[in-house]
């Protein structure tokens, strides 16, 4: 069948030919009716070359279709559902494993069983709430979420659970170091100065009030003293925990330094230390005035928790795999097992009377377990009330260290934490 264009072509030559027919009529001149053919068919051939149809373009491939809603959400860390007229259309692994595999399909308030929750997810057709709701309790008890609505199109919502357990401990761990710092620090100075009031006043004329209130502020204002101190020493063991100690320490050689130290001060327990290291210990990778606190800190709390004219042993040693391992063992009354797993917590105390009394700070096993995590090693406590008490603590050798750089262990009676 002729193209639209050839059709058009034929028509206008049979026009050029019409026209050209009609000027030879008129005039008889043979020439002008052949310009006026050749005019005629040459403005026709134009007119008809404007009026060709457009060049088919070639069809726009199709677009690659978008996944499907079950994909896209899967593809999230976090719990994730995708809710339409309060029923859950889908849920991704995370979510189904918090909430059950029964939720696809039901309501969402079912899936969710939060008072909190529900409230947000009564009214499918309400506005999306600009804030996040705090859910306690959901999976289990001691976990905090943060649940987060999203418009997804429509009627649809993307409801997202983000686990806030982490993040609400480490909050409650500052509130209650920073509560426990002031209770600590605030106790020693009204002890100060309700005394200084005193011997300001007529107490202050009797030379024996005022010498024993004196020492008594003395004492007080040696425990405020002591307490800053193992706050800064904490701050500054936990800002380098991530970088290696690279000191060769000959930890023997030490042991023999702190038990000398403690003899010479002359304490009332300062001869019931007993302290023996084995001849080839090899020497550590370490920060030495960490591993002397580290030292003082344990042969001191089993010297004020030991029964008097008791012997507090210190052993020193390598095992089989290399390690240096240090135990100090008291006689003392025994910590109940329930305490033991919270021994290492700032400001955590069995008996807080009897610590203050002895001038505790509640800091020494925290600032052992930090600076035993520095030097990539493990803290062992094992008690049995009415015998005493024996703390260890393996470390990793100088040669060794590098193979376990990422190993670090606290581990109390058995439980690691």
């Amino acid at each position: 069948m002729p193209s639209g264009f050839a059709l058009r072509t034929l028509s206008a030559v049979i026009v050029a030919i019409i026209a050209a027919a009609g000027v030879f009529a008129v005039d008889g001149r043979i020439e002008g009716a052949l310009l006026a053919m050749v005019g005629g068919a040459a403005a026709a051939l134009i007119g008809a070359g404007t009026g060709e149809e457009p060049a088919a373009q070639p069809a726009p491939a199709p677009s690659a279709a978008a996944p499907p809603a079950d994909d896209l959400i899967e593809a999230i860390a976090q719990p994730v559902l995708l809710i339409e007229s309060g029923r859950v259309l889908a849920a991704n692994r995370p979510a189904l494993a918090l909430l059950g595999r029964h939720i696809v399909g039901g309501d969402v308030r079912l899936a969710i069983r939060h008072p909190a929750a529900a409230e947000r997810l009564a009214d499918p057709g309400a506005p999306v709430p600009d804030r996040p709701v705090e859910l306690v309790g959901l999976g289990t008890l001691d976990q905090r979420w943060e649940m987060r609505i999203g418009a997804a199109g429509g009627s649809r919502r993307v409801v997202q659970l983000i686990d806030q357990t982490g993040n609400y401990a480490a909050e409650q761990m500052r509130v209650d170091f920073v509560a426990n710092a002031s209770h600590e620090l605030r106790t020693p100075l009204a002890s100060i100065l309700g005394f200084i009031e005193t011997l300001d006043g007529e107490a202050g004329d009797e030379p024996e009030t005022r010498t024993r209130f004196l020492k008594i502020m003395f004492d007080e204002a040696r425990r405020m003293q002591r307490l800053v101190q193992d706050l800064i020493s904490l701050s500054r063991i936990e800002a380098e925990k991530y970088r290696l100690p690279s000191q060769s320490v000959d930890l023997a050689a030490l042991l023999r330094d702190v038990c000398a130290e403690l003899r010479g001060s002359h304490g009332p327990r300062a001869n019931d230390v007993t302290a023996t290291a084995a001849p080839d210990v090899p020497a550590i990778a370490g920060d030495l005035p960490q591993l002397s606190q580290m030292l003082h800190n344990l042969i001191g709390n089993a010297l004020k928790y030991g029964r008097p004219r008791t012997p507090v042993v210190v052993r020193l040693g390598a095992d089989a795999a290399g390690m240096v391992r240090l135990t100090v063992v008291d006689q003392g009354d025994g910590i109940p097992p329930e305490h033991i797993p919270r021994l290492t917590e700032r400001f955590y105390r069995v008996d807080a009377g009897r610590s203050r009394t002895l001038g505790g700070t509640g800091l020494g096993l925290a600032i052992v377990k930090h600076i035993v995590e520095r030097h990539r090693g493990r803290l062992d406590i094992a008690s049995e009330v009415g015998i005493g008490t024996t703390v260890a603590v393996t470390l990793p050798s100088a040669g060794s260290l590098s193979s376990n750089r990422n190993r670090s262990v606290t581990q109390v009676a058995g439980e690691r934490v």
